[in-house]
């Protein structure tokens, strides 16, 4: 407990902040609420010209799309804020977050929460629940159980795909548009049945790195729908797990980063 008091100091400070000038704070919520609801409009556009693509329809995608739009988000509004990272090691002020008696992650992630995202979460939260009503759904336990796991474990990913990307500043400053290719990018890449995407390309992103279990394999197992590449039901159920490595991996990127991490001097 005496060790979370000064995140939870942190985070209060950061709250009063943020929220000092409220208009402004309103106007922010406003528009990165409109920013997701022009990421999720793309799906709209796409199925605007076909009322099938990849072997699915508006709402059988749009499942996919919810699932991303609330996983990403969420992983977005609590550990966002770490592809700052970069320009802590530029600057050189990495060093006085170093010396604190804090743990390193914690305190980047918190140094300047991302409040104004809170609106986003919910767009994409009102994304999922349009997508549940549009389909004919049989629920079952397991299937209430990975609605409620599917979004989680989504965050976790997509968190970890944040750390990762951002640990690369720790050999190569200049990595923000590599890391951004895959945690916006895979959010593009989520966003839609990977069906849509040609074979060497698909067995990459969707399963050499994990993004086909985000929402993908989710949906068709809460659709009820056969996997038209060939994976059994089953494989919805393993979206925690693929987290749960990713997390894995990022921590230990993340910690060989900073041991490799070399005082700027200043």
């Amino acid at each position: 407990m005496d060790k979370a008091r000064p995140y939870g100091a942190l985070i209060a400070g950061r709250f009063r902040s943020a929220t000092a000038y409220r208009a402004s704070f309103a106007v922010e919520l406003i528009t990165n609420a409109g920013g997701t609801a022009v990421d999720v409009s793309t799906v709209f556009v796409l199925f605007h010209t076909a009322k099938v693509v990849g072997g699915f329809t508006l709402g059988e995608a749009l499942m996919m799309t919810g699932l991303t739009a609330s996983g990403f988000v969420l992983a977005d509004l609590t550990v966002g804020n770490v592809d700052q990272l970069k320009t802590y090691v530029r600057m050189g002020t990495l060093d006085a977050v170093l010396v604190r008696p804090l743990a390193v992650l914690p305190q980047l992630v918190i140094a300047d929460l991302p409040l104004r995202k809170l609106m986003r979460f919910v767009v994409g939260l009102a994304v999922l629940i349009v997508a549940i009503a549009a389909n004919d759904i049989t629920w079952t336990p397991g299937k209430v159980i990975l609605l409620v796991t599917a979004p989680l474990a989504g965050a976790v990913f997509f968190g970890s795909i944040f750390v990762l990307s951002a640990s690369l500043a720790f050999w190569w400053v200049e990595s923000g548009e590599v890391g951004a290719a895959f945690t916006y990018g895979g959010r593009d890449f989520t966003s839609y049945p990977i069906t849509v995407y040609g074979g060497w390309f698909r067995a990459i992103f969707a399963y050499g790195l994990g993004f086909g279990f985000v929402s993908y394999h989710p949906a068709l197992t809460l659709l009820g729908r056969a996997d038209p590449l060939g994976l059994p039901a089953w494989a919805g159920y393993l979206s925690p797990l693929v987290a749960l490595v990713a997390a894995g991996i990022a921590g230990l990127v993340w910690r060989t980063g900073v041991r490799h991490y070399r005082s700027t001097g200043s």
